[in-house]
């Protein structure tokens, strides 16, 4: 007898019907499974047989011939036990049920227990693409797999409740409901209001933050740098639901997201160690997982010692700064993660810390001093928008007790410029300044005369390259905003200018 038992598989961010066929005929016993399965999926032969047993059911003996269609796609991992299992029982004539228009996701223990799967919520949203009624997930991904609307989502905890289910008795499973989640946006540790002085570095953060600008900070140790970055996600603008879902896909993937609340509704901050491999960074293995750049995607990407991540590591950066994705190829495979993030930065200006110090001096010569700046490439540089100085503070910043100005406040500045970008590029694929290109740039980014002039100036004595032109046009555009202002000014641009200037400082040593 065949059976039919439709699952769902992952190839990257994109999940795809998977159908397993369950073929049972009289004969030598034997049990085939094919279909360009992987090593964890060819084991699922022993973990059903033994589920089966473990739980009263009969594993009869005869010709089974289980396929994992399409056939010309590999499959990975064990969320193929369930529906093998029960094509299996369907097929021997153990069990009767309709099960069209369901869906079976699952790995199975040898006691018969349905365990936690990765990567659950891009399924259930294909399946409801694909016009699934019911999804039956393991009773660890139900909330995750509840985020999705219009289509009924199942917990199964043991082979024995489904197979009760399907036999007629709805009582043995929990059904997931999308009005238990509570989105909550106020989960931060820390605070501006928290950091004392440093005004120049919290109003870059600002900018970076409502144009999504990339930014070096370069400062002495115990400057600031690093608890600078950290406070980043505290001002950036809530979390749409739909971005929501675009960031807990990418972590469901990556077996990240919690159990009990598997909905991100706030801007990731990921912050890798400078030991991190390119596959860490961007990504890898034979399940070609996403690697950080992608689990910072709609937040912020800290590096911290930039100079000391490997150079190999610090290049890749370079292409996926600017498309916003990351493609990764292997030989049987080709994936790509989006990575739409803002990139921090946070460096020292020669290895002991101190050059330009203004109080300590610096024990390095000026060749070690190049020698460490030169780890930071000049296309690398150029794709960091902003570049900002990070000064020691000084004694009466630190003793003062009145509180600096809060997170909140600088978060309503933030959002108020977003607003104004989304309103100018809502007929666009747009979703920040930093994304013009091109095309775009003289359209929006209008100068007034004397701006113009000014930047001209500005280009001809910093012998600027054209990105960074086109920097300072989107920085600028970006301050204009904060002002509310349409037309940008020469002291936008003038401050757009500031931030460009730190590589003639350190760079042309």
């Amino acid at each position: 007898m065949l059976c039919k038992v439709s699952s769902m598989g992952l190839l990257g961010l994109n999940a795809y019907e998977v159908l397993v066929e369950v073929d049972f005929s009289k004969g030598m016993p034997t049990f085939e499974l094919v279909g360009l399965a992987d090593v964890a999926v060819k084991e699922s032969k022993e973990r059903v047989r033994t589920s089966l047993k473990n739980c009263g059911f009969e594993f009869k003996a005869g010709r089974i011939i289980v396929n994992l269609a399409p056939a010309d796609v590999k499959k990975v991992g064990p969320l193929y036990d369930l529906p093998m299992l029960l094509g299996i029982l369907i097929a021997s004539e153990q069990l009767k049920a309709d099960l069209n228009g369901c869906c079976f996701i699952g790995e199975l223990s040898l006691g018969g227990e349905v365990r936690r799967c990765f990567g659950v919520l891009p399924m259930v949203i294909e399946a409801k693409k694909k016009g699934f009624k019911k999804i039956f997930v393991p009773m660890e991904n139900l909330k995750e797999g509840s985020i999705v609307k219009g289509i009924e989502v199942f917990g199964v905890e043991k082979i024995e409740d489904v197979v009760q289910f399907l036999r007629g008795d709805e009582s043995k499973l929990l059904k997931g409901s999308f009005e238990e989640f509570n989105f909550s946006y106020e989960n931060f540790d820390v605070d501006f209001s928290e950091v004392k002085g440093q005004y120049l570095a919290k109003r870059a953060l600002e900018i970076a933050a409502a144009g999504e600008h990339n930014l070096l900070l370069i400062g002495p140790p115990g400057a600031g740098k690093s608890m600078l970055s950290k406070r980043l996600p505290t001002i950036l603008p809530k979390l749409t639901f739909e971005e929501a879902i675009e960031v807990t896909n990418i972590h469901s993937i990556a077996g990240l997201v919690s159990r009990e609340n598997p909905l991100i509704s706030i801007r990731p901050f990921r912050a890798p160690h400078h030991s991190i491999s390119t596959a860490g960074l961007a990504g890898g293995g034979s399940f070609v997982k996403p690697g950080e750049i992608s689990m910072a995607h709609n937040g912020v990407l800290f590096l911290d010692e930039l100079p000391e991540f490997k150079r190999d590591v610090k290049e890749l950066l370079r292409q996926p700064m600017e498309d916003g994705k990351i493609t990764i190829t292997r030989a049987a495979i080709t994936v790509t993660y989006p990575c739409s993030c803002i990139v921090v930065a946070a460096m020292n200006p020669c290895p002991c810390g101190y050059f330009g110090h203004p109080t300590r001096s610096c024990s390095c010569s000026k060749a070690k001093v190049l020698k460490y700046l030169s780890k930071v490439s000049g296309p690398l540089l150029d794709r960091l928008d902003i570049h900002v100085d990070v000064e020691p503070v000084e004694f009466e910043s630190l003793n003062k007790e009145a509180l600096e100005e809060p997170s909140f406040e600088i978060r309503k500045r933030v959002e108020k410029a977003r607003e104004i970008q989304q309103e100018r590029y809502k007929n666009l694929k747009i979703s920040s300044n930093a994304k013009l290109n091109g095309r775009n740039l003289k359209k929006f980014c209008v100068l007034s005369s004397s701006a113009s002039f000014l930047l001209e100036k500005a280009f001809e004595k910093f012998f600027m390259s054209a990105r960074t032109y086109d920097k300072i046009l989107k920085i600028s555009r970006t301050i204009a905003d904060l002002e509310g202002e349409e037309e940008i000014k020469d002291q936008h641009v003038a401050e757009a200018i500031q931030y460009r200037t730190m590589d003639r400082k350190y760079w042309k040593v």
